[in-house]
């Protein structure tokens, strides 16, 4: 076997190694991948390169609501048709893709980058709470929808928050159990978080 050869071989079992790590994608699904990027014209490679780069490169944080974005302010914060009495709170930025796909929704968002889980270490400080009680004074916001994920780290933040916001005024709602427990929000249906939304309930 040439070097060439072994110097190939390593960087396919690399990449297969790579694709490997991302969530959803088990062992066969990065052979796969790799193997078709291995046959696809070099084009097509560097463009899926760049793209990689450019999203490290230019995607931040929204300033207000932690969303992802190429800009100061993401698109639903610089939306002044948006429902400013309204913000809901998810963990992570592809739940707000999901929910919006639904249509159902139009006020503003809260992104947490986590939930409490102590187990893990992770703990209130670890997540954007801080930011999104600065946030809440003096601000025109009469409801706070929990949209954390209906599994137990995700319940545990919703009571948490609900304990900090309630004392403000504000009303806090919850999604409807139309969500079964253990639902990541990013993988429901529609018609499911549509129902969600409609039925939410009043956190005491």
């Amino acid at each position: 076997m040439s070097q060439n050869t072994i110097a190939t071989a390593g960087a396919v079992a690399r990449l297969i190694q790579e694709f490997n790590r991302l969530p959803g994608i088990g062992p066969k699904s990065a052979q796969r991948i790799t193997y078709y990027l291995l046959r696809a014209n070099s084009e097509q490679a560097q463009q899926l390169a760049e793209a990689i780069l450019s999203l490290k490169q230019q995607i931040k944080l929204c300033t207000v609501c932690f969303n992802v974005t190429d800009a100061d302010l993401c698109t639903v914060c610089r939306n002044d048709q948006r429902d400013r009495s309204k913000i809901c709170i998810v963990e992570q930025p592809q739940d707000i893709l999901a929910i919006e796909h639904t249509g159902v929704y139009h006020g503003l968002y809260h992104v947490l980058h986590g939930a409490i889980s102590p187990t893990e270490g992770i703990g209130t400080g670890d997540i954007r709470i801080r930011e999104l009680m600065a946030r809440l004074q003096g601000s025109p916001v009469t409801e706070v929808i929990l949209a954390t994920n209906t599994n137990l780290e995700g319940e545990q933040t919703a009571l948490y928050l609900s304990g900090l916001i309630t004392p403000l005024g504000i009303r806090v709602t919850r999604l409807a159990r139309g969500l079964p427990f253990g639902t990541e929000l990013e993988y429901a249906d529609d018609m499911t978080l549509t129902r969600a939304f409609e039925g939410r309930q009043q956190l005491d």
